[in-house]
């Protein structure tokens, strides 16, 4: 083994047989540069969060800002500009009946967050019972203990937990009549039960990229109304233009109890997330009686300088045209990988937004896909039985093509390598 770093424990690796991990010494818009100034074209946006490109001027000016007049204080007992402005500036971009905005620290925290106010909404409506949740198969909501307990149980990172976490009803989405029919026995039978179902709305992201569509969308969130349910939509992954609209819940005509956001909320330059729910959620938590508050609050929660950074990639939404970038971006990458369908080991070639999918029957000798990526100057990232771009919405043309071009020459080379 030739461990890059025996100090550091690596995401997702096992680490006897890591023994490539290049280091990224710089970054600017589309572009990371290596220790040995190799450039490298990013394919995926730094896990999806680099929405305006790395180093946004905007958004690096508003940190400076912000970090020489005071880069953090607790929540607990202080609010502070960053964090009324970012609350104001989502609002505009919502409907009028989300009101309230939970800041914390990371994705899997905000769906955590998203499962202690279901619950405890119940609980303060005198319905304790309604303590389980129901998610759907390939969904992915995080890796923390919650979140683990609405991902897809078969799904690989999370199966060794299976007895561990709480058991939750996880199902396949409703697409077709079986699914449909399905989903509505699931509902009936255990109503009483539930406090939210939640779903990654159009694509359901790390677990492999799945569609579906905002009918779908429109006849869970229907049921969930009939039955009395919460309805929790995880945009941390799809929100912030992804996929092709500011947030992948609003074409579908769904107004959601509560919304997941992340990833994409700084610009991908510092870590944050919120939780976002409406007046009807907000109401039940107002009381004569303490115990009934949320008991929830990370400690670097409404972070001033994140908040900040939000605030700056919030304004460059409203100046700039990302939108028509992702539908330009979503229009090259149609053309461009539908070459893919070609190729022997590929099953399915789909786009929705700024996502380009290529899915094929098995995705073995990943170390060396991965290793062959970068010495052809792309970081491109496979992983299940998908290798996918999902590039900044800000990305050139020329590097665009590029990266579509190392697909249309490596995946062949993989291909061939395979059968070795």
């Amino acid at each position: 083994m030739n461990n890059p770093h025996p100090n550091l424990w690596y995401p997702y690796a096992q680490m006897k047989h890591l023994d490539y991990v290049p280091k990224a010494i710089k970054t600017l818009g589309s572009e990371i540069t290596l220790e040995n100034n190799k450039v490298l074209i990013d394919g995926v946006s730094s896990w999806w969060t680099a929405c305006h490109g790395y180093n946004h001027p905007e958004i690096i000016n508003a940190m400076s800002k912000q970090l020489n007049d005071m880069p953090h204080i607790m929540f607990g007992g202080f609010t502070h500009n960053p964090a009324e402005e970012l609350a104001t500036n989502l609002k505009s971009l919502l409907p009028s009946i989300y009101n309230h905005f939970f800041f914390v620290d990371s994705g899997s925290v905000a769906v955590e967050v998203s499962m202690k106010m279901a619950i405890q909404y119940w609980t303060n409506k005198n319905r304790p019972n309604k303590r389980k949740f129901l998610s759907f198969k390939n969904g992915y909501h995080g890796d923390t203990l919650g979140a683990m307990s609405i991902c897809d149980p078969e799904e690989g990172m999370h199966s060794l937990f299976k007895s561990y976490v709480p058991e939750q009803l996880n199902i396949d989405v409703p697409i077709n009549d079986r699914t449909k029919e399905n989903f509505k026995n699931v509902i009936i039978n255990n109503k009483e039960d539930l406090a939210a179902i939640i779903i990654e709305p159009l694509i359901q992201c790390a677990g492999g990229f799945k569609f579906h569509d905002d009918n779908t969308l429109k006849f869970i969130s229907d049921i969930a109304n009939d039955n009395n349910i919460l309805f929790i939509v995880d945009e941390i992954a799809t929100g912030f233009g992804r996929t092709g609209a500011m947030f992948a819940f609003e074409n579908s005509n769904i107004k959601p109890d509560i919304i997941c956001l992340g990833k994409a909320l700084t610009g991908g330059s510092i870590s944050l997330a919120g939780v976002v729910s409406t007046d009807l959620i907000y109401d039940a938590f107002l009381s004569d009686r303490e115990e009934d508050a949320l008991m929830h609050g990370p400690t670097y929660m409404s972070n001033p300088l994140a908040c900040a950074a939000a605030n700056a990639s919030l304004e460059l939404f409203k100046n700039k045209p990302r939108l028509l970038q992702v539908k330009n971006i979503e229009q090259t990458l149609s053309k461009g990988l539908l070459q893919c369908k070609d190729f022997t080991s590929v099953i399915d070639v789909r786009v929705k937004g700024a996502l380009g999918v290529i899915q094929v029957k098995e995705l073995n000798k990943l170390n060396w896909l991965r290793k062959r990526f970068v010495e052809e100057g792309v970081w491109i990232r496979p992983f299940l039985d998908v290798i996918y771009l999902m590039p900044s919405f800000t990305i050139s043309d020329k590097n665009l093509y590029k990266l579509i071009a190392a697909l249309l020459k490596i995946i062949p080379e993989w291909e061939y390598e395979s059968k070795k």
